[in-house]
């Protein structure tokens, strides 16, 4: 099982920072066609911490950004996992790592088809699915 880490973006390597951006560009902008401004600046707000999952030889095979949405509530965003490493249980395990080591409440806007995933992590639908680029999505919520 690939190794999860995580640090604030503003002090991550360069070579680590270029790593987890380019995972998101080739699942967001390559794989899922969506042209969008996925360097939206939230990486560089004080709270934003980067979280990613190496595999033994180094790369980076999946990642996520946990935000400060205010009144202790964290956002978790732009979870990606490079196609090498679906099924794995990557993902779960970066994100159950991210509900380990933090607390209160925990939203994220899931693309509709991995509702019934998140639902496994104990996050509930928290309002009406809407379309963000196309790809319909649902907001959710863990309330911890």
């Amino acid at each position: 099982m690939p190794v999860v880490r995580s640090a604030p973006t503003r002090d991550l390597p360069a070579e680590v920072l270029y790593a987890l951006m380019r995972l998101r560009q080739d699942v967001f902008v390559l794989e899922q066609e969506c042209l969008y401004p996925d360097l939206d600046g939230r990486d560089l707000e004080p709270g934003a911490v980067q979280w990613w999952s190496q595999s033994g030889s180094g790369e980076v095979v999946a990642t996520l950004r946990v935000l400060d949405d205010g009144g202790g509530v964290l956002r978790i965003g732009r979870v990606a996992t490079a196609a090498s490493a679906r099924g794995a249980g990557v993902a779960r395990e970066l994100v159950l790592a991210v509900l380990a080591a933090t607390r209160g409440p925990v939203v994220l806007d899931a693309q509709s088809h991995l509702e019934h995933w998140y639902a496994g992590l104990g996050f509930a639908r928290d309002g009406a699915e809407f379309v963000e680029d196309g790809i319909p999505h649902v907001p959710m919520r863990l309330a911890r």
